[in-house]
């Protein structure tokens, strides 16, 4: 398949480029500045491109600028996005919600999953995986316990992270968290540092080595986030712009 940079009608190919090009210019300069502040090494941030509602040519040309790793909330979207992509050989990060009905196609399809929050889902994306596979995942945390927001409370994550580690083919990354509207950034993000290490000493010695994974902060907080220790962020709006509906 050969490169198409523009798919939407009525958009002009070179502002289009552009526009990913500048933006991620100036992404990579906020990540390093906020890691300067906090005495981290940029390479330790993971930039996950948030492509949702964006067309396959967006995630080509984002490719093209050396991004690896994609996130997809809608499953439908993702797998043709995927599908069309195959060639690139893309890390794909699945940060939706998880319909028990999609857990096939999720573990089939997706080498990562941000959002395990119940041990229902965590059983059947475990059955559902592909022989040999490994998924990656990571616990969604509801940090500020806002019942708008999805995930456990960090009261209940050793108990859920406890009945992961017992499945073979789900491998316990870490945690990510959507924060509320109303949160302290700083103090949210710290938090979910915090919960990360107490749990760290639950695992075991081999768990232990893939374990420290903080999917945390958007376009808006990415700052606070890495300055939390946040090792992957996820983009969407100030790279892509604005979403479409």
């Amino acid at each position: 398949m050969g490169l198409r940079l523009c798919e939407p009608v009525n958009t002009d190919c070179g502002t289009f480029v552009q526009s990913i090009k500048t933006n991620l210019e100036a992404l990579r300069v906020r990540i390093e500045k906020a890691c300067s502040v906090a005495g981290r090494d940029p390479q330790e941030v993971t930039l996950i491109a948030v492509s949702k509602t964006k067309p396959g040519s967006s995630v080509r040309e984002a490719a093209r600028l050396g991004l690896l790793h994609f996130g997809e909330n809608y499953l439908d979207e993702a797998v043709e996005k995927i599908a069309d992509s195959a060639d690139l050989h893309l890390t794909w990060h699945f940060i939706g919600r998880i319909q028990s009905n999609k857990t096939r196609t999720i573990a089939e399809q997706f080498d990562w999953v941000h959002t395990l929050d119940r041990f229902k889902i965590a059983r059947r994306l475990n059955e559902q995986c592909p022989a040999g596979k490994q998924l990656n995942v990571l616990l969604q945390i509801n940090i500020d316990n806002d019942p708008a927001k999805a995930g456990v409370s960090a009261d209940v994550a050793s108990e859920l992270l406890a009945e992961i580690s017992t499945l073979h083919a789900l491998r316990p990354r870490g945690l990510m968290t959507i924060l509320s509207q109303q949160a302290d950034p700083v103090a949210s993000y710290q938090s979910m540092a915090q919960l990360s290490t107490r749990l760290a000493e639950q695992l075991s010695a081999n768990q232990l080595e893939d374990w420290g994974t903080l999917s945390m902060g958007m376009s808006a907080d990415l700052d606070a986030a890495v300055f939390a220790g946040a090792t992957h962020i996820r983009i969407g709006t100030a790279l892509f712009g604005a979403r479409d509906t």
